[in-house]
């Protein structure tokens, strides 16, 4: 390995005159110019970095520039995504504990819901990036257009039934919450349903780009779409006073404006997906099988996982509003410190379906492992860092001071669990459905989340008081639960035995 280079130099009174510029290498001894040593130094500095990227993430198809070039995007999306999650949450307090209350318990109707169709579009990512790993260009956008046709009409038959049976729902779910809590919360709801369409569009564009490598894009359309979200709010909530309804109304507004930009992309502007308008409505009905093979089972599990956090969900109503604004809270904060895991989650669905794709199993697996690592120390050092900022954090929700206590015990309970079980619980399994391995993922989930979390945070948290924090401490045993699962799983052969395409 070549450590320094010696600069010949042609007469005895340049190298007299430039002495003081000249110093013995460390590693050889011998005498060589100040700057070409400095230069050789800083290499032999980055040669570490250097050999740890491409020891832990590169591989035979994929190197680790492709993969970071995927991961940033992604991060900063998901840092934006969250970021501006976080400020809504702050603007909607300046309405109210009862607004605040409304919002997070129709979201947590929302999450529960839009997840089924988010997971369509998971489906279409897999079979995307499978493709774009075989090397099939016209079957990539065979995928990509099955995606978002399944995915709109999904959203639509949602939307519909959520309009329609609004206040059976609302009362059976959140009946015993405040009169004012329920109003606002109606208004959110049925302005939450209407707009399931524009974010269906915008979720399934944007999971084929992320399947074919074009997370610059990706990244843009959800900037597009969430930064005009925030823009709005300002002017409706802050400007106009307008509340929940000015909420509502700036959510239509960006998700409807994301969609059209999401389809102009499509059709007009991008290259590789390659999607024409009547491909649409003339989607395979072999292409949708393969779509809903791993969209399917992923959407069962959210609807039971979600299903499980709504139920602890009206745990906490029962708690009374303070106890929802602490949890509303708490959950807009935990969101901050799962960015970069969370980032590494989509990416690892991109990196396992091309390794698949083109059978390579052993690169997968290798960065499984790496990502699960990586994942892990994410967390601890996003702990690290933003523990000692609680305060200034919590302030920008003006929250009662009652809570504060206990949204810091629940904050930092959390932060230590995520450590070690955020990344076998969230990353591992995204790995294992990007390898088709959708079925066994779903039904572990769902066990987990309805013997772990329902019934230990009832215990937990209503019949031996410990309250919100009873609810918090039940779900990160759940983690530990379902993550030592995945991990068996791992460890094995089926989880990459199935055939997609």
């Amino acid at each position: 390995m070549l450590f320094c280079v010696p600069v010949f130099l042609t007469g005895h009174r340049r190298e007299v005159r430039f002495v003081v510029n000249w110093k013995e290498c460390k590693v050889c001894s011998q005498l060589f110019y100040r700057k070409e040593c400095d230069m050789f130094m800083q290499l032999q500095a980055r040669l570490p970095a250097k050999k740890w990227l491409e020891k832990y993430l590169s591989g035979e198809g994929m190197d680790y520039r492709q993969i970071i070039a995927l991961f940033i995007p992604i991060l900063i999306d998901q840092a934006f995504i969250i970021g501006l999650n976080l400020v809504n949450t702050a603007m909607i307090s300046s309405s109210g504990m009862a607004a605040v209350s409304a919002v997070n318990m129709v979201d947590s109707l929302n999450i529960f819901l839009i997840n089924v169709f988010v997971a369509i579009a998971t489906g279409g990512t897999v079979v995307v990036a499978q493709y774009k790993g075989s090397g099939n260009d016209r079957l990539v956008s065979q995928a990509t257009a099955g995606s978002v046709t399944s995915v709109s009409l999904i959203a639509v038959g949602i939307g519909l039934l959520l309009m329609g049976f609004h206040t059976p729902i609302l009362n059976l779910l959140f009946g015993t919450a405040s009169a004012d809590v329920l109003d606002n919360a109606r208004i959110y709801m049925i302005g939450s349903s209407i707009s399931y369409l524009g974010i269906a569009v915008v979720q399934a564009v944007c999971g084929a780009l992320r399947g074919v490598g074009r997370t610059r894009a990706s990244l843009m359309l959800s900037l597009i779409m969430n930064l005009l979200y925030v823009l709005l709010n300002v002017v409706f909530i802050n400007l106009l006073h307008m509340g929940v309804l000015g909420m509502t109304l700036a959510v239509n507004i960006a998700r409807y404006a994301g969609m059209i930009f999401a389809l102009v992309y499509l059709f007009k502007i991008d290259t590789v997906l390659r999607v024409r308008v009547r491909d649409l409505f003339h989607v395979p009905v072999s292409m949708l099988r393969r779509i809903m093979f791993i969209g399917v089972p992923f959407a069962a599990e959210q609807m039971f996982f979600n299903g499980g956090k709504l139920l602890t969900q009206i745990f906490i109503v029962s708690m009374g509003t303070y106890a929802i604004a602490t949890n509303a809270i708490a959950g807009s904060l935990a969101m901050v410190f799962q960015i970069p895991a969370s980032a590494l989650s989509l990416t690892i669905v991109t990196v396992v379906g091309q390794c698949i794709g083109r059978g390579d199993v052993a690169d997968a697996r290798k960065f499984i492992k790496s990502f699960l690592w990586i994942g892990s120390a994410s967390y601890a050092l996003v702990a690290l860092l933003l523990m000692p900022l609680f305060h200034p954090l919590v302030s920008i929700f003006s929250p009662p001071p009652e809570i504060i206590d206990d949204l810091f015990v629940v904050l930092l309970v959390n932060a230590i669990a995520q450590i070690p079980l955020w990344a076998v619980s969230f990353i591992l399994p995204s790995a294992l459905r990007a390898a088709g391995d959708s079925r066994f993922t779903s039904i572990t989930s769902m066990l987990s989340m309805w013997l772990f979390r329902v019934v230990f945070g009832y215990i937990l948290g209503i019949v031996l008081g410990y309250g919100v924090l009873g609810v918090w401490l039940a779900m990160n045993c759940e983690w530990a639960v379902r993550g030592f699962v995945f991990l068996w799983r791992f460890r094995g052969e089926k989880w990459f035995a199935h055939k997609l395409i």
